[in-house]
């Protein structure tokens, strides 16, 4: 009874439009009620979900993001990547999935890669001869590298609430990241290559080339930092994102000098605010998985799931389907914590890495940033581009298919996830 209750108040809600992150904190009152724990259990539930030392650096990077992005960082390393492949058909195109790759490994997150190179690069590539439509669902779909390529906020999350290592995450995150800017881009020039409209600007000199780069330098120097110091053994994953914040303001405010102490009031509410969102989403998941764990419900849906099938195979693709379901509807936050309790134990009777795993559920994740029904990255770029949701949808299909091959690929040839980690030790 009390699984029907959680579940079924979760999804009544949904139905009703309510957020995602108030449906799973209503329905964990609820089961909470039923169980007679009372509802002064919540409260101390939510505060136990968030008050961990490794979630320090989701707000640390989400504002080291921010202040790169005011700091005019997207702007020349857009620049630096137009200048050396811009020059060829599509180029605009492998640009924004080429600087995607770069600002994910500042901001962690998919729709604040979106909102930083989406403002100048959509313009562009309109003026260009782009299909507006196209361009933008290019931009969506880019921005979903951001959850994969290292620092990653999904990554984070996911290796506290399955005890792993957050460094061997980042790392075992490189080569599918890139996997995914590959495709999207094989994807892109596929869509284009009969596209007469497009104009191709002249070829960059060498001089132009090292203009940009020496511009671009400082932004280049992040993801580098961040890394090189964690692999390094210089700071940990949650110090990295302090010292990519004090980076970022050092930049911004004495190197290129384009962010006034005026504007630093306005970098931490943004910041505020989009950290807060996040909190908010992780307590009210993690209070709806105590409930699911201490009730029996997550044991007992996991050995529903393993009567299934005793192949592994099929059980690691039963699972992949179930979080591209669920990534069409909830965020990676409220996804881990929804369905990493019912999952984690038959991952481990497949034998599969756990922390390979983990990059597998979030590249479905990222697919699931521009699927609709919800879609995170669709309705940024919609906002950005003023363009309908209907329009953008019909354009973002060879991107999901790309997306779906990448997924396919990790899930069959686990060594494209683990060779890295392997290779260092970390694994």
């Amino acid at each position: 009874m009390i699984g029907f209750i959680l579940i079924g108040t979760f999804f009544l809600l949904l139905v009703m439009r309510i957020p995602v992150a108030a449906s799973m904190g209503l329905a964990s009152i609820a089961g909470m009620l039923y169980e007679g724990y009372g509802i002064l259990v919540f409260p101390s539930v939510f505060y136990a979900a968030i008050a961990k030392y490794t979630l320090l650096a989701i707000p640390f990077f989400i504002l080291a993001g921010i202040i790169m992005d005011y700091a005019g960082i997207s702007r020349r390393l857009i620049d630096f990547a137009n200048a050396c492949c811009g020059d060829r058909k599509g180029g605009l195109a492998v640009v924004t999935i080429v600087v995607a790759c770069f600002f994910a490994a500042i901001s962690g997150s998919g729709p604040a890669t979106v909102a930083a190179i989406g403002g100048v690069l959509i313009p562009a590539m309109v003026r260009n001869g782009y299909e507006k439509n196209f361009a933008t669902a290019i931009v969506a779909s880019a921005g979903g590298i951001g959850m994969v390529i290292p620092p990653s906020i999904p990554f984070i999350i996911f290796a506290m609430l399955a005890e792993q290592s957050v460094g061997t995450m980042f790392m075992a995150g490189i080569i599918p990241g890139l996997l995914m800017g590959l495709t999207f881009a094989i994807a892109a020039l596929f869509y284009l290559r009969n596209d007469k409209n497009i104009i191709r600007r002249e070829k960059s000199t060498w001089k132009g080339i090292w203009t940009t780069f020496r511009k671009a330098f400082w932004g280049l120097l992040t993801p580098v930092i961040i890394l090189g110091g964690i692999y390094g053994g210089i700071f940990t994953p949650t110090e990295a994102a302090g010292v990519a914040v004090v980076y970022g303001l050092f930049v911004g405010i004495f190197v290129y000098r384009e962010i006034k102490v005026t504007a630093l009031f306005r970098i931490f509410v943004d910041a505020s605010v989009s950290s807060a969102i996040i909190m908010f989403i992780m307590g009210c998941a993690g209070a709806f998985t105590w409930i699911l764990t201490t009730s029996a419900v997550a044991a007992k849906l996991s050995a529903a799931l393993l009567s299934v099938s005793a192949n592994n195979t099929v059980m690691m693709l039963i699972i992949m389907v179930i979080f591209m379901i669920a990534g069409c509807f909830v965020d990676s936050a409220s996804g881990f914590y929804l369905l990493l309790p019912i999952i984690l134990p038959i991952v481990k009777k497949t034998g599969y890495p756990m922390y390979a795993f983990g990059v597998l559920a979030t590249v479905n994740f990222a697919i699931g940033q521009i699927t609709p029904p919800v879609g995170s990255n669709l309705f940024v770029a919609c906002n950005i581009a003023d363009v309908t949701m209907r329009d953008l949808v019909s354009k973002v299909w060879p991107f999901l298919i790309a997306g779906i091959v990448c997924l396919l690929l990790m899930t069959f040839f686990p060594q494209i996830i683990t060779c890295l980690p392997s290779l260092l030790g970390l694994s």
